[in-house]
């Protein structure tokens, strides 16, 4: 197995490494003009900005309700009259779940449809395939999912939580129910296995063992052999970083072992409202999770939001992190426009530190010096009505630490 991942693994990235050189290599044949080199057209009564999720393959259980957020937030601040006097006009392009098709889709949005700003992506192998492309225009992304850190770009703006206001308030609270000996699972790729080496540094300085680290291609179906090894090896408890819909087969199976939440609490750090719709709350209820949003979270802004959501996809519809960080984005990046009165990336970049937003989450502000925000983590419990009910906070939004500066720990990642 492990000799056919690595293979599909390289392909993939050689594809990719194709695109994203197509792609820069299109924008550096095309300088003459500010437009011709990706620059918005803002001549007009409207602007266009992207939207680009994967609205079909393995990642659309997730992603095609982020999509449905960031349209939400365009319709409310259209009908306030739009941004600087112009209604928001969204181009919406599907990454189909592949890393060279988000880096494609990302270069025609900039050169073709001339888009003031896109805001997408789920999978850390979807962002990286974007980053060059939107560094070489110089334009800029939002991106809404929490993700493992080490990165920051001039030209990324990132509204989901970075480590240290996920996975470090994750492992802390595990260390606080007396979760010693961790089992390590998730897709593979590069986030699992990036937040897997900072979980590793994590344990080794706080008396906790890695009982054990396997991972399986996106998409994956069957997990009984993973799952023997995991309840082999008998851990306190399971750090979850399977993404997408390997998370339906994952927990069916593993319920079907017997295995309850009690015995083996398996902590997710993708899993939101939307996918313990598509598992089954009764697969996950007494499942722990560690977000900075719940469709849960108490206060007034929360309320407008899950009710306007409901309101334009359904009253069975439910809403989740991703979604809110991705409704946040639209909001953020307005906020910093009219700081800046201007769309010009260089001057919305240079007015963005110390915007600040009455979000779903509670106040977000960006970091000018890292493009990231500030966020309050949060740990739940999935409920047998599917709803997250919270059981820790941090008190506070979390200054971003992508780089994770502040704990000793992490020195030599």
């Amino acid at each position: 197995m492990r000799i056919t991942s690595f293979g599909r693994r390289s392909a993939r990235l050689a594809a990719l490494s194709l695109a994203v050189a197509l792609a820069t290599t299109a924008c550096a044949s095309d300088k003459s003009t500010s437009k011709a080199s990706g620059g918005a057209d803002t001549g007009g009564s409207t602007i266009k900005v992207g939207v680009l999720h994967s609205l079909s393959g393995t990642m659309a259980i997730s992603e095609v309700t982020v999509k449905n957020s960031v349209l939400l937030a365009i319709d409310e601040i259209n009908a306030k009259g739009g941004v600087m006097g112009k209604k928001v006009e969204p181009v919406v392009e599907d990454g189909a779940s592949d890393w060279p098709t988000f880096a494609e889709k990302a270069q025609k949005l900039i050169s073709s449809d001339k888009v003031a700003v896109t805001f997408g992506g789920w999978t850390s192998a979807s962002r990286k395939a974007m980053l060059p492309v939107y560094e070489k225009n110089k334009q800029l992304l939002f991106y809404p999912v929490q993700y493992e850190g080490l990165e920051s770009s001039p030209y990324i703006f990132y509204t989901g939580a970075t480590t240290n206001q996920q996975i470090v308030p994750a492992l802390d609270y595990l260390k606080s129910q007396g979760k010693k000996k961790i089992f390590l699972v998730g897709s593979d790729y590069v986030f699992p296995r990036t937040a897997n080496k900072i979980i590793k540094k994590y344990a080794d300085a706080n008396g906790m063992q890695i009982v054990g680290e396997e991972y399986t291609p996106l998409g994956h179906t069957e997990y009984s052999t993973l799952i023997n090894k995991v309840v082999d090896a008998k851990p306190d408890a399971v750090f979850n970083t399977l993404n997408g819909d390997s998370n339906v087969a994952f927990f069916k199976q593993l319920r079907g072992t017997g295995v309850k939440a009690a015995d083996m609490p398996v902590l997710s750090v993708s899993v939101a409202e939307e996918e313990v719709r598509g598992i089954g709350p009764d697969y996950l209820a007494g499942q722990p999770v560690a977000w900075n949003y719940y469709q849960t979270t108490e206060g007034a802004r929360n309320t407008e939001f899950v009710a306007a959501y409901k309101a334009k996809y359904g009253a069975d519809k439910v809403t989740s992190d991703p979604m809110e960080a991705g409704y946040n984005s639209v909001y953020l990046w307005k906020a910093a426009v009219e700081k800046a009165g201007s769309f010009d990336p260089e001057a919305v970049k240079k007015a963005c530190d110390g915007v600040s937003i009455d979000a779903p989450e509670g106040k977000v502000t960006i970091d000018g010096a890292t493009q990231h925000v500030y966020k309050t983590a949060r740990i739940g419990v999935v409920q047998s009505d599917g709803q997250i009910k919270e059981v820790w906070n941090s008190g506070g939004p979390i200054k971003p630490d992508p780089y994770l500066k502040e704990y000793p720990w992490a020195a030599g990642l």
